[in-house]
């Protein structure tokens, strides 16, 4: 079953009304506003089904509330083309979350760490979690939120960390990536990132002279899976974290910060694999990624196109225990049963069983 909404037939005139109240002349000109084309927005004032996305931005724009216009019952549809990156999935269990609207709690982590951000001198942090309990996604959301436009996000998404987020340099670097664990592939991306010549040969000295008299603005590097880095790259040694600690502590005027993904302590890490660098006495503090809160699980859960029932709602809060891998996967399954137009618990069984790795 298309993932669809339609205006309900008792709310045209609401919608037609809207437009007006919005002082649109004609439906050409609100189309000038929006994503959606205007073959869209002629299907949505007619009635006929549109994707959600687009009907949920529509309903934005003209100050309606989207579920209580939508026809209560999604509608079958013919199969869509689907665009060349495909449809998006609204509950992601295999990959981080990298596009904000689909990133849902950390409320408190998030304070945190752009406070750190906020002001002068940037300072470090430390994003501590178990496997699976989305620290990369927390480090792809700290780097994307504060730049996404509005109509990519969620209404009333906080997006507004940062007064001046334009000014922000983030670089993400993945140290499980192959590329990333040659020192002299490392220091390359994030001159290059920095958009800063890259010197020949680009060595630790050359490196630190290029960044020490050019960064100028707030900069934040994102390390993840920094116990990759000191496990099994031995490029990157002491004497490369220790030039890392110097940049950010005395040759960039407070502009450079760092934030590192773990499942523990960096410093027991660098302790466990022989490192003694200083660099990891840096970072004042510390997020624990537990299990959501209620309120943020309900919140990912409501995201669904098509609305789960109380009873199934009670039940993912209580399998997941709030987990945000687990909340995903069993929604994913509820969703999957929903558009076959299944009417039965079976996906709560394939739900339990998808869980296991996991648990």
């Amino acid at each position: 079953m298309a993932r669809s909404l339609r205006v309900a037939p008792e709310y045209i005139e609401k919608v037609k009304s809207a437009l007006r109240r919005n002082s649109y002349p004609s439906l050409q000109k609100f189309a000038e506003d929006v994503n959606p084309s205007l073959s869209t927005v002629k299907n949505f004032f007619g009635g006929i089904g549109i994707d959600y996305e687009n009907f949920r931005e529509i309903c934005e724009k003209l100050g309606l509330d989207w579920q209580e216009i939508a026809h209560k019952e999604p509608e079958t549809q013919p199969p869509k083309p689907q665009s060349t990156n495909g449809e998006p999935s609204p509950f992601i269990t295999g990959a981080p979350i990298t596009q904000p609207r689909y990133f849902f709690g950390r409320e408190k982590e998030l304070k945190r760490l752009f406070n750190l951000l906020k002001r002068h001198p940037l300072q470090n942090a430390v994003i501590i979690g178990k496997k699976r309990s989305g620290k990369t996604s927390l480090l792809h959301y700290l780097k994307n939120i504060t730049t996404t436009p509005a109509q990519q996000l969620r209404p009333e998404q906080k997006s507004d960390w940062l007064r001046h987020p334009e000014n922000y340099r983030w670089i993400f670097v993945d140290l499980q990536d192959a590329r990333m664990q040659s020192r002299e592939n490392l220091l390359k991306y994030i001159l290059e990132s920095l958009k800063l010549q890259v010197p020949t040969p680009c060595d630790l000295d050359r490196f630190m002279d290029v960044v020490s008299n050019n960064l100028h603005s707030p900069t934040v590097i994102l390390l993840d899976e920094i116990g990759v880095g000191l496990q099994r790259c031995p490029e990157l040694d002491d004497g490369f974290w220790e030039s890392l600690r110097s940049l950010a502590t005395n040759h960039t005027g407070g502009n450079l910060a760092f934030i590192l993904a773990t499942p523990e302590s960096p410093l027991e890490l660098a302790k466990s694999t022989g490192h003694s660098s200083p660099f990891f006495n840096i970072f004042g503090y510390t997020a624990y990624l537990g299990a959501l809160t209620q309120i943020e699980a309900r919140e990912l859960i409501t995201s669904s196109p098509i609305p789960f029932i109380d009873e199934d709602v009670d039940w993912i809060l209580t399998q997941s225990c709030c987990w945000p891998l687990l909340l995903q996967i069993l929604c994913r399954e509820k969703l999957f049963n929903l558009e076959e137009g299944e009417n039965n618990d079976n996906w709560r069984e394939e739900g339990l069983q998808q869980m296991k790795p996991f648990c």
